[in-house]
């Protein structure tokens, strides 16, 4: 009777134990699922300033003109404006709302979402499958950071909107031509002058252990160097007299190299320099190492389509 009362006993414990962990499962997952940002119904509608930063006047021209856009091309384009994704990743909640929504014709695919989050700063062109081949990830990154970007810093959302419309019909129909904003233009002076001390800090280093170097490893860092200091310059600090930095090091470092070697500081660096790599100069970096590379007409709906990661994000 005792082990027969042990085993009730027992079974009983264990059932309220795993009554128990399941309820608390439950309300984890339910907190989660609660804590996550809601995805707006469609509402047949185009688009959706939830965060209301567009004007009246926009927003009837932009659903006009995607509902006439549809009905001539069938591709599907969608707005969402929110003020914030209270937490959550721009790329996972523009998913969720892009599958929601289900944008694009079912056996084309061809759905758009457009998702901006005005205090996170952030914003999103998520393309549909059938339309990542036109609207491309590197299409989409230009539209966001030529059209959208310079105009939201302005807070001219309106206009931001617009031009990202314009943008994205236009590169669906093989008509957008924007190039890169060449954004090293941009800067300032001291802006340039801070970017060329850091890169000549960094390539100074490098240049210094070729210089105290013995035999081919200070030789063949000197070699490895030769295109940073011609091509970096360039492109990051002045278009203008872009070869001297890279003239001056190819004829003046073996000079240099040679002299620093005569000296006695120099035999005395090239000494503890072979030393401290086992005698075979900086053998780390010539046996490679261990280094990382590192419709219009009854309202609007979805159409069934479906995303699969495409396009772009940015911020501004």
């Amino acid at each position: 009777m005792v082990a027969g009362f042990d085993i009730k006993f027992i079974m009983v414990r264990s059932l309220i134990t795993m009554r128990l962990i399941f309820l608390i499962y439950a309300c984890v997952l339910s907190l989660s699922v609660y804590g996550q940002k809601a995805v707006p119904e469609l509402w047949n509608m185009r688009i959706h300033d939830d965060a209301h930063v567009l004007k009246q006047a926009t927003i009837d021209q932009l659903e006009s003109r995607l509902a006439h856009y549809e009905d001539s091309t069938s591709n599907q384009i969608a707005i969402l404006i929110i003020s914030s994704l209270e937490g959550e990743s721009l790329e996972e909640y523009s998913i969720k709302v892009a599958e929601k929504w289900a944008l694009g014709q079912k056996e084309k695919d061809n759905g758009v979402l457009l998702l901006i989050a005005v205090d996170d700063h952030k914003m999103r062109i998520e393309v549909g499958k059938g339309l990542e081949g036109v609207l491309t990830d590197a299409i989409s990154s230009r539209i966001i950071r030529n059209e959208m970007a310079p105009a939201f810093r302005r807070g001219d959302f309106d206009g931001g909107v617009i031009a990202a419309v314009d943008g994205i019909t236009h590169a669906i129909g093989g008509e957008y031509t924007a190039e890169d904003s060449n954004e090293i233009e941009d800067l300032t002076l001291t802006q340039r002058i801070l970017i060329g001390l850091g890169l000549y800090i960094f390539l100074g280093i490098f240049a210094f252990f070729a210089l105290v170097s013995k035999g081919c490893t200070g030789w063949g860092l000197y070699a490895f160097l030769i295109p940073f200091y011609t091509i970096f310059p360039a492109i990051l600090v002045s278009q203008q007299n872009w070869y001297m930095p890279g003239a001056i090091y190819i004829l003046g470092f073996p000079f240099l190299k040679l002299w620093v070697g005569k000296t006695k500081w120099g035999k005395k660096m090239g000494r503890t320099m072979g030393s401290s790599s086992g005698g075979s100069g900086w053998s780390g970096w010539s046996s490679g190492g261990s280094s990382g590379s590192s419709s219009s007409g009854g309202g609007f709906s979805g159409g069934g389509g479906s995303f699969g990661g495409g396009g772009s994000s940015g911020s501004w």
